[in-house]
């Protein structure tokens, strides 16, 4: 990401409050006639796909991707993932999928995701995972690691750890 970029993320302070950084990724993409069912209707079970691509966008984007945890010696499975689903997304359209950090002060990665008609705004579904850590040896691991610490404190969500 580039510094204007950033600098456009963080919002001016209100009323002496830190400023909040929201990070987000987003991205357009075709409902493929696989992943509906017989009334041409997207099946339930393809919304995670949606979600997990979500994910790996957000990881391009700001360098937080699944290779990486490895890279550092971790993990990082979904311990909880939810889905609403608010209306029908039909075979041939274009939805758009936005995925939001959510900064923890806890060793876990969160976000929550919208499916929205980038025509006119239209919510189709929303969902919202948990990520946790664990080291190579598949043990849980309580505090942030050591390169995701630093990764909070670049992006500025670090709570002033």
């Amino acid at each position: 990401m580039k510094n204007e970029e950033f600098a456009a993320a963080v919002p001016a302070a209100a009323g002496g409050e830190a400023p909040q950084v929201e990070l987000k990724a987003s991205k357009e993409f075709d409902v493929r006639f696989s992943e509906v069912d017989l009334m041409r209707v997207v099946w339930h079970g393809s919304y995670m796909l949606y979600f997990e691509d979500a994910r790996e966008l957000f990881g391009q984007k700001y360098d937080l991707s699944y290779q990486g945890y490895i890279d550092h010696g971790y993990y990082a499975p979904i311990v909880e993932m939810t889905f609403h689903y608010k209306r029908p997304i039909l075979y041939g359209m274009r939805p758009r999928i936005d995925i939001i950090y959510r900064p923890a002060p806890s060793a876990k990665i969160v976000f929550d995701y919208e499916i929205r008609d980038p025509k006119d705004e239209t919510l189709f579904a929303t969902g919202h995972s948990v990520q946790v850590f664990m080291d190579m040896d598949y043990q849980l691991v309580w505090e942030n690691p050591p390169f995701y610490l630093e990764w909070k404190r670049r992006w500025g969500v670090d709570f002033g750890m």
